[in-house]
C-alpha cells in the first residue's frame, strides 16, 4: 500500500537533515508512509537507517526539515507563525505515537514478561492495571509466549525476548511500529520465529518501518522496500522492483553484496 492523495500519510518526512558535529548522517531525507503500508529500510552500516528511525521518535533531535506523525510535527508546535519547541512531557507523549523495536531488547530485567509489557502503559501512560493486564495479557498471547507470562528475561531464548519487546511495543497502541534491525543480536537459528511474528503483524495491517538486513523479510512482508546510502534515499519501491531489478548501481552493489 503506498500514500495517496486519497489517504493522507500517516508519516511525512521533509529534508531531514541530522549531524553529529561535522558528520552529517542524514542529508535531506524526504519520505511518506501510508497508514498500514509495512516499508522496509535496507542499505549498509554507516547509511542513516537508524539515526532517521530515531529521528522519527524523537530521540534524535533533527537540524532541518521536519517530521510529522498523524498530522502533528514531532517535536514542535505552531505558536502563531513561529515554531515553538515542545517540553519533555509533550514529546513522550508524542513518542507514545510510535512504538520502537530495538536491536537489543531492553527488557527490565527484575520484572517478569507480563510486568514488563504493563509498565509503560500503566507508568506513563494512567491505564487501570486490570486493563493493562487484560490487554498485555492478550498482546503475549498473541507473539506466542502465553506460557511465559511469570517468566523473567534472564529465563528466555532471545527471541522470545525480542517477542516480548514486540508485545511490550504494541502495548502503548501506537500509530506506527518502528523496527530498529531486531534480529540483529539473535543467533541465526532464533531470527525464524521473531520474523514470523513480524510478518503476522504485517498482516493484520499495523503501520511498520524496518531497519533491517533481512532480505527474505522486506521481499515476502513489505509493501516498499527503500534503500539509503550515505544519507540519502538512493532508490525505493515494490519489493519485486528494487530486490530483482534495481536501478541504480550502488543499489545493485549492496545487493549483489549481501546476496
Amino acid at each position: 500500500m503506498t500514500a495517496t492523495t486519497a489517504q493522507a500519510p500517516i508519516l511525512r518526512a521533509r529534508n531531514v537533515h541530522k549531524a553529529f558535529g561535522s558528520n552529517e548522517v542524514l542529508k535531506g531525507i524526504d519520505m511518506d508512509i501510508a497508514p498500514s503500508e509495512v516499508v522496509a529500510i535496507l542499505g549498509p552500516s554507516g547509511s542513516g537507517k537508524s539515526t532517521l528511525l530515531r529521528c522519527i521518535n524523537r530521540l534524535e533531535e533533527i537540524n532541518k526539515g521536519f517530521i510529522e506523525v498523524d498530522g502533528e510535527q514531532i517535536g514542535y508546535k505552531l505558536q502563531g507563525d513561529r515554531l515553538v519547541a515542545l517540553g519533555s512531557a509533550a514529546i513522550a507523549r508524542q513518542r507514545s505515537k510510535m512504538g520502537m523495536v530495538f536491536q537489543s531488547f531492553n527488557l527490565f530485567p527484575h520484572m517478569t514478561v507480563l510486568q514488563n509489557v504493563i509498565e509503560a502503559p500503566v507508568g506513563v501512560h494512567g491505564v487501570k492495571r486490570r486493563e493493562a493486564v487484560e490487554l498485555a495479557t492478550g498482546l503475549i498471547e498473541k507473539v506466542g509466549l502465553a506460557d511465559k507470562l511469570n517468566a523473567y528475561p534472564r529465563q528466555l531464548s532471545g527471541g522470545q525476548q525480542q517477542r516480548v519487546a514486540i508485545a511490550r511495543a504494541l502495548a502503548v497502541k501506537p500509530k506506527i511500529l518502528l523496527f530498529d534491525e531486531p534480529t540483529s543480536a539473535l543467533d541465526p537459528e532464533l531470527v525464524g520465529e521473531v520474523l514470523a511474528t513480524m510478518k503476522d503483524l504485517a498482516k493484520q495491517g499495523l503501520t511498520m518501518i524496518v531497519v533491517t538486513h533481512e532480505i527474505g523479510f522486506a521481499k515476502e512482508a513489505a509493501d516498499r522496500v527503500i534503500f539509503m546510502d550515505g544519507g540519502h534515499i538512493v532508490e525505493q519501491g515494490k519489493p519485486e522492483e528494487i530486490l530483482v531489478n534495481p536501478q541504480r548501481e550502488r543499489t545493485r552493489e549492496f545487493l549483489h553484496r549481501v546476496l
